[in-house]
């Protein structure tokens, strides 16, 4: 019994469930199990298509009046692919462009499976047109260059999605609809299924914009060279290194040594420093130690500073070299206190005295030289 085929029912239900638990829970994007998840999902629904067509459940010579209620979420089966294989891992930009050429494909056999059945609006219709005319640079907004424009018909969008998330949400709380196992009106649950196709085209037309502005990008995408065989870079590399350093190994100052001289670090020029008889060939500086020299390959070249300007000040200031006052500072003078009568005193007592000196010392007293 276990290796019978499963049913096209029980394949469906499924891939709806591996499609449900990528939306209910919190994959890592990048994990191996989210990677998985959605390859599973894929799969399942490519055996429902399989499946749908062996069976010849869709007929172009049939109309939606003909359509079971059960067969109707099987319309949903090209959508729902398009949408996971766009969540398909991918490597390398030529992988992410096949994931997409793949998912354009499903998103194209879903709507024009619709449009068999009549079950797009007049609106969907014509964007369908459009998207025919020139799939590659198909936009679901305004093709005008007005940004107002652009931007009303984005609200426009965003707006009828919303709505029509709204419908299929309050016709699934309907009593009548029952349970997603079936039990409830046949009509009501007819009602949901095509609320769901309603929101699914919409959708998928937006999907196809999207896809579209990906498409631009990655045709901006440098191509990745072409893979050499295993080992070919490495002897390439080989050989130019030769060429590079084989002409070298003739000079007579070619060394293999990986440790150069000290003159070689400061690039200073070859030959020895000083001659026979000790008289300097070219400049040199002395140092105490070969690590001393190799510390200073990295410093720059020019002394940095020890202290900041404020401290610069500071350590002036208490070694006396800054003189404070005089200029406009000497007119702020504070003043006196009438209060304060020794300080008057003193002060009183200062100036007789150098009136006294001033009329024992006439001015020019004490210059003899121009005397006769």
């Amino acid at each position: 019994m276990d290796d019978e085929p499963l049913s096209l029912k029980d394949t469906f239900a499924d891939a709806e469930a591996k499609r449900a638990a990528l939306e209910n829970t919190p994959f890592v994007p990048n994990s191996t199990e989210y990677a998985d998840t959605v390859s599973s999902a894929v799969a399942l629904y490519q055996s429902s298509l399989a499946l749908v067509g062996a069976l010849s459940i869709f007929s172009p010579n049939e109309s939606l009046e003909d359509l079971s209620t059960t067969d109707l979420p099987f319309l949903l089966i090209n959508f729902h692919l398009a949408e996971l294989t766009q969540k398909l891992p991918s490597s390398s930009p030529p992988d992410r462009k096949r994931l997409l050429a793949a998912a354009r494909d499903a998103y194209e056999r879903y709507l024009h499976l619709l449009d068999s059945y009549r079950l797009l609006s007049p609106s969907y219709t014509k964007l369908l047109e459009r998207y025919t005319d020139s799939p590659a640079t198909f936009s679901a907004v305004s093709t005008s260059g007005d940004p107002a424009a652009r931007r009303d018909a984005k609200i426009a969008n965003f707006k009828a999605e919303k709505d029509l998330r709204a419908k299929l949400e309050f016709l699934r709380r309907q009593p009548a609809y029952g349970t997603e196992d079936g039990g409830g009106d046949e009509d009501a649950v007819r009602a949901v299924h095509l609320a769901h196709l309603y929101y699914s085209t919409h959708m998928a037309f937006q999907a196809l914009d999207s896809l579209n502005r990906e498409c631009e990008i990655l045709a901006l995408a440098p191509s990745s060279p072409p893979q050499q065989p295993r080992g070919t870079q490495q002897e390439d590399n080989d050989t130019r290194r030769r060429q590079r350093y084989g002409g070298l190994r003739d000079n007579a100052d070619y060394s293999d040594r990986l440790d150069q001289p000290l003159q070689g670090l400061r690039g200073l020029p070859g030959g020895p420093l000083l001659s026979k008889e000790g008289k300097p060939l070219q400049p040199f500086t002395l140092l105490s130690s070969r690590q001393e020299l190799a510390r200073g390959v990295f410093r720059p070249g020019h002394n940095l500073p020890t202290m900041s300007i404020d401290e610069y000040l500071e350590e002036e200031r208490r070694r006396g070299g800054i003189i404070e006052g005089g200029g406009e500072a000497s007119w702020h003078r504070p003043e006196p206190d009438e209060d304060d009568l020794e300080k008057a005193d003193a002060e009183t007592m200062k100036a007789r005295e150098w009136d006294e000196f001033v009329e024992e010392n006439p001015k020019g007293s004490g210059n003899t030289l121009n005397r006769g």
